[in-house]
This record gives structure tokens, sequence and C-alpha cells, in this order.
């Protein structure tokens, strides 16, 4: 009777530790593939704008800047109709913007 116990408690045993083996297998996939996964997912990029007064100087700037640009444009727009001296005109202005921007704005004064 003994041995029959004894038999029976091995199994019981071996029975346990593959279930115990068997979960800590499971676990460990499921650890990789959260790794993995944490590894392939973006993370959430935060767009936060600089403060400060020279941020916010240089905001309005650049506000001032496209405002001009757009107006120069509509004006041309307005006072000629033409598609040719429309187009001329955009070119030169993209091309004069820096330069306006470095006069106007060089902080290095």
């Amino acid at each position: 009777m003994s041995k029959e116990r004894a038999r029976r408690r091995a199994e019981r045993e071996a029975e346990r530790a593959r279930a115990i083996r068997a979960n800590e297998e499971r676990q460990a996939r499921s650890a990789r593939r959260r790794a993995l996964l944490a590894r392939l997912t973006p993370r959430p990029v935060r767009y936060v704008r600089q403060r400060g007064l020279l941020a916010r100087r240089q905001r309005a700037q650049n506000a001032v800047v496209a405002l001009a640009f757009v107006l120069v444009q509509v004006l041309v727009w307005l006072v000629w109709g033409s598609l040719p001296v429309s187009l001329a005109v955009l070119v030169f202005s993209l091309l004069l913007v820096p330069v306006v921007v470095t006069l106007a704005f060089d902080r290095r004064t």
C-alpha cells in the first residue's frame, strides 16, 4: 500500500512540475511577445512649443514674414492678374524671403 501511495505521489508531483514548466514557458513566450510589441510600437510624440520670450518673439516674426509674403502674392494677383507675372513674383519672393528675414531680424547685432 505504501509503495502505491509513493507512486501516486510521485505521479502527482511530476504532473505538477510539468504544469509549472508549461506555465513558465507560456509566461516567457508572453513576455517575449510583449517586448517585441513594445519595440515595434512607436512611442507617442508630444509636440510642445518652446516657451519664453525669445520663442514668442520668433513665432511673431515668422507670422509677420508669412503674412507679408501672402499679402505680396495677393496684391500682385489683384493688380496684374497675369499668371506669368504672379509666378515670377512668387519665385522672386521665395528667393527674397531669407534675405529679408536675415536683414530685418538678425539677432547678432
